[in-house]
């Protein structure tokens, strides 16, 4: 590997997670796809409905599992593009680790959230 002298001091150079980055993103992009138009559909299909009818919607094992993946897949991604945003745009190391940080905490919150919602009311809670 060829790197500069003032790279080989500061330790820089190929983390070599950028690959696996980029397709973590464009996978979790394309399995958001159909599970956003099945989302949405449901939805739509839901609005004006009661919460009982909403509720046992959710209980359904297939549309409870498909919105699961889709929250997963959307915490993913959302946590994914971030952390790109953050690394390209903020300069101060120590800032830079601290939004990093408070993007993963963020985003773990908000799936874990949404699928103990989803979780709760698929068994009746």
């Amino acid at each position: 590997m060829m790197r500069t002298p003032l790279g080989k001091v500061r330790g820089l150079g190929s983390a070599r997670s950028g690959t696996d980055h980029f397709w973590r993103q464009r996978l979790t992009g394309v399995a958001l796809v159909p599970l956003a138009v099945f989302f949405v559909f449901s939805i739509v299909a839901l609005q004006g409905e009661s919460h009982a009818t909403v509720a046992a919607t959710l209980a359904n094992p297939f549309v409870g599992v498909l919105t699961l993946l889709f929250i997963c897949a959307g915490a993913w991604h959302m946590k994914l593009g971030m952390q790109v945003i953050i690394e390209d745009y903020v300069h101060s190391e120590g800032l830079k680790i601290l939004a990093l940080a408070a993007n993963v905490f963020f985003a773990a919150t908000v799936g874990v959230a949404c699928a103990w919602a989803v979780i709760k009311i698929s068994f009746g809670g």
